[in-house]
């Protein structure tokens, strides 16, 4: 007779509590619906949309862009993370600004630094130097100023470049 009581009792406490976790559960759920990231209930955000509202926030307006071009630049006026399709002759060098990120479309390119350092090539992880081939259809980075690439000499052909930041041509 107690061994019935005592069933009983752990059978009433599991559904008891199976019930109030089923209720609870259901609360939670019901106050975050589900929804698909991306959507208007729940939208996806860049980085610098959350850093412009932090920036207005703190009453600094707008944030003025990372790398703007220079008024001496021969590149045009615009956005520093706008890509702009740059044609280079031969005889002619594309420098890049600090900052500046170049892709060889066409033609047969080679590094230019007036220093020892070199370029970094983003897409091998390497650093390519002074002379040295620049791959078509990799990501260059141009950490300092007076950097850039030419035109292999010997070749008639200019280059297609995108360019994404400052830039001169010399």
């Amino acid at each position: 007779m107690k061994k019935n009581k005592y069933l009983v009792s752990l059978m009433t406490l599991i559904i008891s509590a199976t019930l109030i976790s089923n209720i609870l559960d259901t609360n939670i759920n019901s106050a975050s619906p589900n929804t698909q990231p991306g959507t208007a209930d729940d939208p996806v955000v860049t980085k610098s949309y959350v850093d412009q509202q932090i920036q207005k926030a703190l009453g600094g307006g707008t944030t003025q862009p990372t790398n703007p071009t220079t008024p001496d630049s021969t590149s045009p006026d615009q956005d520093a993370n706008e890509v702009q399709i740059v044609s280079l002759r031969p005889g002619k060098i594309l420098i890049g600004e600090a900052g500046a990120e170049f892709i060889v479309r066409s033609g047969i390119a080679v590094i230019y630094t007036e220093d020892k350092d070199g370029v970094a090539d983003l897409t091998d992880g390497k650093d390519l130097v002074n002379g040295q081939s620049a791959p078509k259809n990799h990501l260059l980075s141009f950490p300092r100023d007076g950097r850039g690439i030419q035109v292999k000499d010997g070749q008639t052909q200019g280059l297609v470049v995108m360019v994404r930041g400052g830039y001169t041509v010399k």
